[in-house]
């Protein structure tokens, strides 16, 4: 199991949702919200399990394709 540590978050990204609008194709498989997996001890604001949306370009994309680590302050806002 992967765990965050410091200021970072793990995050299980959504899948895409189909459009009709015609986009370049890495802008189809750009995700910016996912799930909360792990949180390092100094996240604060989001848990495991929050629906959140983080800023474009913040993320580290991981070995396993669903998975991206990103820092605590690109959280932009998260599912009530």
């Amino acid at each position: 199991m992967l765990k965050a540590i410091a200021d970072r978050i793990i995050v299980r990204l959504d899948a895409p949702e189909p459009s009709s609008v015609i986009m370049p194709e890495k802008m189809l498989t750009t995700r910016h919200q996912g799930i909360v997996e792990s949180t390092g001890p100094l996240v604060s604001g989001v848990q495991i399990g929050d629906h959140i949306v983080f800023h474009q370009f913040d993320e580290l994309e991981l070995p396993q394709k669903d998975l991206v680590v990103i820092r605590a302050s690109s959280v932009l806002a998260k599912y009530e």
